[in-house]
C-alpha cells in the first residue's frame, strides 16, 4: 500500500476507484500483505517450527480465514462462534485451541464433539465442568490450563491480561493444583501449559521473564508437557511505537527449549493482519471553531472503536496528495452521538474539502471485529485485494436487515 504520482493505491488499485465503485465506509485489505506477514512470522520461529494458531477474536472474516489456513495455520478460538467460523473456513479440529475465561457449557459440549486440539482451563470450576461432560460422553478430552505469570506487558492497561489483577489464567498455587487434579481424573488428558500476557506488546523482555517463570513452573511440577502456548499479542506500528526483536525473542525460545523438550504453540492476531488493512471514509462536512477545524467523517466509533475505547491512534492519510498544507489543527471525528467518537487530531495535515477522501491506516485487526450498530449504522462493506482484482468479502449491511 502506497503512493504512486500521490494516489494512494492498494496493490494495483487507486483507492479513490474503490470509492466511487462501493461507496464508504469500506474495510480494504491487501492480500499480499497478509501474505508477506504470515511468511515473515514463520520465518522469525522456523528453528523450532511452532504450530501458529491465528487469533480469530482479532479478524472473524472467513474469507479472510480461509486465505489464512493455506499457510497451514491453526486457530485461537474465544467463543463456540468464532470455532464455527473456523471449521466453515476449513481449519484442521486438531489446530484448534479454545481459550477464554466463560466458556458455557454449550460451548464446551460443542468443542469436545469437533475433538479440537485443546481446551485452555481459565479456572477449577471451568475443568469441573469439562470433565463432567466429557464423562457424559465417555471421552478423553485434551487440555491445557492457562497460567497467569503476573507478568507486566508495559503495554495499554486495558488491553494487558498476564498481571494478577486481570481475570485470565490462574494463580501459581491454583495451578498445581488443577495439574493435581488432572493426573488423577479418567477423563481429563493435560497436555499444555498456556501463557498470554497482553496484545500490543513491543519489546522481547516481558516474554522473556514469561518463558523464566514457565521454566520454574515446569521444574517444580517435574511434569512432561506437551505443548507450551505462549500465546500472541507481538505489536505493530501503528504511530511512533518501536518494532519487536523477534530475533530476540526467538533466541529466548531457543535457549528454553535446550532442557525442555516440547512443542510451542503461538497465537498471533494483530501482527498477522492488522497492518494489512484501511478504512476508507469521505469527509461529510467541515466544522470550523477558533481553535481547530473539525473534521467530520462518514466512519465513526461503531465502524473502528479503537481509539473511543483504548484511547489508541491509528494513522489517517489522504487518498490523494497536495502539495497546500493547513495551519489549522484538524480533528477526524465521526457521526455518532458520543463525545469519545474521534480518531486522531494532526496539525498541518493537507487542507480537506467536503467529500474528500481519507484512509485510516493499520485497521485488519480489532476492526471489523469489534464493529457495532450503534445509532443503528449499518456495518461497512469489506474487500479483499489481490494484484488487480478486487473481491467483496462481506458484503454491506441494509438497514432494513437491521431494521
Amino acid at each position: 500500500m502506497k503512493y504512486q504520482s500521490n494516489n494512494f493505491f492498494i496493490e494495483r488499485i487507486k483507492a479513490q476507484n474503490l470509492a466511487k465503485r462501493f461507496g464508504t465506509p469500506i474495510y480494504c485489505y491487501s492480500y499480499e500483505k497478509l501474505k508477506k506477514n504470515i511468511i515473515k512470522f514463520i520465518n522469525n520461529f522456523k528453528s523450532f517450527n511452532p504450530l501458529v494458531c491465528f487469533s480469530v477474536k482479532a479478524n472473524s472474516n472467513v474469507n479472510l480465514l480461509r486465505e489464512i489456513k493455506k499457510f497451514n495455520f491453526g486457530a485461537d478460538v474465544v467463543s463456540v462462534g468464532e470455532m464455527m467460523k473456523v471449521l466453515k473456513a476449513g481449519f484442521n479440529p486438531r489446530k484448534i485451541v479454545f481459550s477464554g475465561v466463560g466458556k458455557t457449557s454449550e460451548e464446551l459440549s460443542y468443542a469436545i464433539n469437533k475433538n479440537i486440539l485443546l481446551i485452555n482451563i481459565e479456572s477449577e470450576e471451568e475443568l469441573i465442568e469439562v470433565e463432567k461432560i466429557a464423562k457424559k460422553k465417555r471421552k478423553v478430552v485434551d487440555i491445557g490450563i492457562r497460567l497467569n505469570p503476573n507478568t507486566d506487558a508495559k503495554t495499554l492497561k486495558k488491553i494487558s491480561t498476564g498481571k494478577k489483577e486481570n481475570k485470565f489464567g490462574v494463580t501459581e498455587k491454583a495451578f498445581f493444583n488443577l495439574l493435581n487434579y488432572s493426573k488423577k481424573s479418567k477423563y481429563l488428558n493435560l497436555k499444555c501449559l498456556s501463557v498470554h500476557i497482553g496484545s500490543q506488546i513491543t519489546s522481547y523482555k516481558p516474554y522473556e521473564k514469561t518463558l523464566g517463570i514457565i521454566k520454574k513452573i515446569i521444574h517444580k511440577s517435574n511434569y512432561k508437557f506437551q505443548y507450551i502456548d505462549l500465546g500472541g499479542g507481538m505489536g505493530i506500528t501503528y504511530d511512533n511505537e518501536k518494532k519487536l526483536n523477534y530475533k530476540k525473542y526467538n533466541n529466548s525460545i531457543k535457549n528454553f527449549l535446550k532442557k525442555n523438550k516440547t512443542k510451542i504453540i503461538f497465537e498471533p492476531g494483530r501482527s498477522i493482519i492488522g497492518d494489512t488493512g484501511i478504512l476508507i471514509s469521505k469527509v461529510i462536512y467541515i466544522k470550523k471553531t477558533q481553535n481547530k477545524d473539525f473534521i467530520i467523517l462518514d466512519s465513526g466509533m461503531n465502524d473502528l472503536i479503537r481509539p473511543a475505547l483504548y484511547g489508541s491512534k491509528h494513522k489517517i492519510i489522504p487518498l490523494k496528495r497536495i502539495s497546500n498544507s493547513s495551519n489549522k489543527n484538524y480533528e477526524f471525528v465521526g457521526p455518532i452521538c458520543e463525545s469519545t467518537d474521534k480518531f486522531l487530531n494532526i496539525k498541518k495535515f493537507q487542507k480537506l474539502k467536503k467529500n474528500d477522501l481519507i484512509a485510516i491506516c493499520d485497521v485488519g485487526a480489532y476492526g471489523m471485529s469489534l464493529s457495532s450498530n450503534y445509532n443503528v449504522r449499518a456495518k461497512p462493506i469489506e474487500i479483499l485485494i489481490k494484484g488487480s482484482k478486487v473481491s467483496i468479502i462481506k458484503k454491506r449491511q441494509r438497514l432494513n436487515d437491521i431494521i
